[in-house]
């Protein structure tokens, strides 16, 4: 595969991260096979680190708002990737302006021109990709991201804007953090976010094809299959039991 190190990885198995709560290195073992389907090296990498961050969005930390916990989540996830990727280097790029206040127009523009223009740190995908200039690539999506995520500073609609704003493939990244903030707060807080009741039902046959029921799901059916994954996974790979009585799962240290 020539395009291991498109962004094809970052789509969906950041879930994996949501099935092992609070244990991203169990949720890495289970995402593994999936992650590496499609993508080596620094897409991988990028990968794994939204499935740490899934992993750890139920785990409790001191932090009273969304924006200092998902900011230690990020830290933590950085540990992940290794200090001489792209990956990594990127990261660093967008938080050294994120903490230096510099507006995200600005650091937006700045990573295009030192990873798309001048191709620095290794990264050659705007050359590479004739189509173009690596508008899928793994990398560029990645540092679009931290942004997103960064300067969003847990607002769902300031994470969305700037997600979709900051362009390149801008709505999976977007997703990504969208689904993260959105497990975070709950669906109450984030329909009182847009001030108004959402729709349960999703239709994946406007992208897709050959699903059940003509393409039509209810995401409280999809939660609760995910519900069921996550029993098993309590159990069977973390020691742990589930408590009936008061609904939650007893996961050891």
């Amino acid at each position: 595969n020539p395009y291991y190190e498109m962004i094809d990885a970052q789509l969906t198995t950041e879930i994996f991260g949501f099935f092992a709560p609070t244990k991203p290195k169990i949720a890495l073992e289970l995402g593994s096979l999936a992650v590496r389907t499609t993508a080596r090296e620094n897409a991988a990498w990028i990968a794994e680190f939204n499935i740490i961050m899934y992993a750890l969005a139920s785990k409790k930390s001191p932090h009273s708002r969304l924006k200092d916990k998902t900011m230690w989540m990020a830290q933590e996830a950085r540990k992940h990737l290794p200090a001489s990727s792209y990956a990594a280097k990127m990261y660093d790029f967008v938080l050294s302006y994120y903490q230096q206040q510099i507006p995200w127009e600005q650091t937006r523009d700045a990573l295009h021109e030192k990873y798309q223009i001048r191709q620095e740190d290794g990264y050659q995908w705007a050359t590479l990709d004739k189509s173009c200039h690596g508008c899928f690539a793994a990398g560029i999506n990645f540092g679009a991201s931290m942004i997103s995520l960064l300067y969003g500073e847990g607002d769902l609609k300031e994470t969305i804007k700037i997600g979709v704003l900051a362009g390149w493939d801008s709505d999976n990244p977007t997703a990504t953090w969208s689904g993260l903030l959105g497990f975070m707060m709950g669906k109450k807080e984030v329909e009182k976010t847009f001030g108004r009741p959402l729709s349960s039902k999703f239709n994946i046959h406007r992208t897709r094809k050959g699903f059940p029921n003509n393409g039509i799901d209810t995401f409280e059916n999809m939660a609760n299959m995910g519900i069921s994954i996550v029993d098993r996974v309590v159990i069977e790979k973390m020691g742990g039991h589930i408590d009936t009585e008061k609904d939650r799962w007893i996961i050891p240290n």
